[in-house]
């Protein structure tokens, strides 16, 4: 089947829909008007995509018989947020780019490694129009966390190396949620504060992931954020070792911060891990002895033989 036919079938289908399925005389009241649309939304969307041939049709006449209805809102900011990206193949001389291992690695006509990455690539128009719907959904349904966690996922792609927006939608969402006290809605679970600073973290991981400048800068200023509501909490504090260690190149600080986390943490294995990697760059054969103890002792069972092993080696120096 070609490009053309797949896509005049599309069209069809998508026709087929927004007109409905059936005809029927019978008067409907807004809320099964709404109902209609929402039904033929997910039929469209379920074989076309999200910004498939006839939803912004359907978007657009839902609006008109149930303007504030939550899911047409939605669909309306994924439409634009989808609209706005391209997909394209780029090269790059390193081994990983915004966090993401290569699609291919092949080698040039001197021999030289060259990586290949898919990236996503935005419209700057389009995405303002994505952000300007997210943020009327917000606007009308403030105590949904899952939809301001979406708004900074789209501003962290968008974004890339630089997360400026990203991390002041974050900060945001930290002030909000004062410091546990807010009630959040989350659909079909609770959120709890152990979900609240488990969900952060990994924005906090991924801003560390992508590995620039201005990304590090901001895994710092989060973690600082919530270490600062939850000053025990090893996960902010091991991460505020990680930037010292990575990024800044200051180990002293970097112990400060992962002997502060395992001071509220004995066990926490990413402070014990990078700890025993920080002795070992620095040569400080007692210092990475202590730590490979302790990954012995409450370390996962993977990391237990090897550091039994280092130990024994190091002891045999004596």
């Amino acid at each position: 089947m070609t490009d053309s036919t797949k896509f005049v079938l599309a069209c069809a289908f998508a026709a087929f829909a927004i007109a409905g399925f059936s005809q029927t005389a019978k008067a409907q009241t807004p809320e099964e008007e709404s109902e209609k649309y929402s039904r033929r939304y997910d039929i469209v969307v379920s074989k076309l995509g999200y910004d498939g041939v006839g939803v912004e049709t359907i978007l657009n006449d839902w609006e008109k018989v149930d303007s504030l209805n939550q899911k047409m809102l939605i669909a309306r900011y994924n439409y634009y947020l989808t609209k706005s990206q391209r997909t394209e193949v780029v090269t790059k001389n390193t081994r990983r780019y915004l966090g993401m291992n290569p699609l291919l690695t092949l080698k040039d006509s001197t021999d030289r490694e060259v990586f290949y990455y898919q990236e996503t690539f935005y419209d700057d128009s389009l995405f303002s129009m994505a952000m300007q719907a997210i943020d009327k959904v917000i606007s009308l349904f403030p105590d949904r966390i899952d939809l301001r966690f979406m708004k900074a996922a789209s501003l962290v792609s968008y974004e890339k190396d630089s997360p400026d927006m990203a991390l002041s939608c974050l900060s945001d969402i930290i002030d909000k949620d004062e410091a546990g006290k807010k009630k959040w809605e989350y659909p079909d679970q609770e959120m709890t504060g152990e979900l609240f600073r488990t969900i952060i973290q990994e924005y906090c991981n991924t801003f560390y992931l992508i590995g620039s400048m201005s990304s590090y800068e901001a895994f710092r200023t989060l973690s600082e954020k919530m270490n600062s509501i939850w000053p025990k909490d090893p996960v902010f504090l091991s991460n505020l070792g990680t930037y010292y260690f990575v990024a800044a190149k200051d180990n002293k600080t970097a112990w400060k911060y992962y002997n502060k986390a395992l001071k509220s943490d004995s066990s926490y294995y990413p402070a014990i891990s990078n700890c025993i990697l920080m002795a070992r760059r620095e040569g400080n054969e007692k210092m990475e002895k202590k730590y490979l103890r302790m990954m012995i002792e409450s370390g996962p069972e993977s990391e237990r033989k090897s550091a039994e092993l280092r130990l024994a080696s190091l002891e045999a120096k004596k």
